[in-house]
């Protein structure tokens, strides 16, 4: 197995991947140039060694409910050349799976209204969209459609 260090050198490797640590010694590499709106390529590289690559689009990967596949135990060579898939998924041609049509574009902010007045505004940072009952979390969602399909069972309509 890698070490932390070990795989951060590779992903420093790629220049087009932008580092963001996050919780707990966690560190997620981006993909800023991604042509939809997941740009996540390395997610939770823990200091522990373990982690996740965004895999979801690429043939014969086998993924979590995520789209991710672990790589605690993948070699050098197997590391980069799933994170170069990765990004190359993220490109459009290269994610069969999503069609300029289907991609959805974040807005910086929707408010969302029941038939009683309740208002929910929905905004997106990072990886996650967020749904706010004034400065209340209510909940979050990894994508758009779940939004809409949560808040349209709940009785709201987009504003």
């Amino acid at each position: 197995m890698l070490s932390l260090d070990e795989k951060l050198a590779i992903a420093t490797s790629f220049p087009e991947l932008a580092r963001k640590d996050v919780s707990l010694g966690r560190i997620n590499f981006h993909y800023l140039e991604s042509d939809y709106e997941k740009t996540t390529v390395l997610y939770h590289l823990h200091p522990n060694g373990n982690g996740f690559v965004y895999a979801e689009y690429i043939p014969g990967c086998t993924v979590d409910a995520k789209g991710l596949i672990n790589i605690r135990d993948y070699s050098e060579d197997e590391l980069r050349e799933i994170i170069a898939k990765s990004i190359q998924s993220l490109t459009r041609g290269g994610s069969p799976k999503i069609s300029k049509v289907e991609e959805v574009q974040a807005p910086q902010e929707e408010i969302w209204v029941d038939e009683d007045g309740n208002t929910l505004s929905v905004t997106f940072v990072e990886d996650l969209w967020y749904i706010y009952a004034g400065e209340n979390l209510d909940c979050a969602f990894e994508t758009y459609e779940e939004v809409q399909e949560y808040l349209e069972e709940e009785g709201f309509n987009k504003k």
